[in-house]
């Protein structure tokens, strides 16, 4: 398996979408790079030259945030929205959506599974 930018792509895919598997680099980034690189994205991970990789290694070093750097980076800007209590740190801490996305009806994969109100039906007024 090729190594890129600390990460094990697969070798039987063709370069295009091997370097998708980078965290931080999608279609248009790898296209970019492929480009830059001078590889055709149509060959597989496993017949390109190690000079090749090399080169695309130096390209990704130098231009782009990925992998653990680009995750910490994303953390530290919620932790920052968090600590100004702004709207949308409110939103992260309380654990809802936070763009603007319905939450009577949806949004289960933020706010997790289903918590039952008890007495809230039942109750009848005479």
């Amino acid at each position: 398996m090729p190594r890129i930018a600390g990460v094990d792509v697969p070798d039987n895919k063709k370069m295009l979408f091997a370097l998708q598997y980078i965290h931080g680099i999608g279609p248009k980034f790898a296209q970019a790079i492929l480009l830059e690189a001078g590889v055709d994205g149509d060959i597989r991970a496993r017949d390109v030259e190690e000079t090749k990789l090399a080169q695309i290694n130096a390209i990704i070093d130098a231009n782009y945030l990925v992998e653990g750097a680009l995750r910490r980076q994303v953390q530290q800007n919620i932790q920052r929205l968090k600590d100004i209590r702004c709207y949308r740190g409110d939103r992260h801490r309380k654990g809802l959506p936070v763009r603007g996305q319905r939450t009577q009806s949806n949004a289960r994969t933020r706010k997790g599974k289903k918590k039952t109100v008890a007495g809230k039906k039942g109750v009848k007024a005479k």
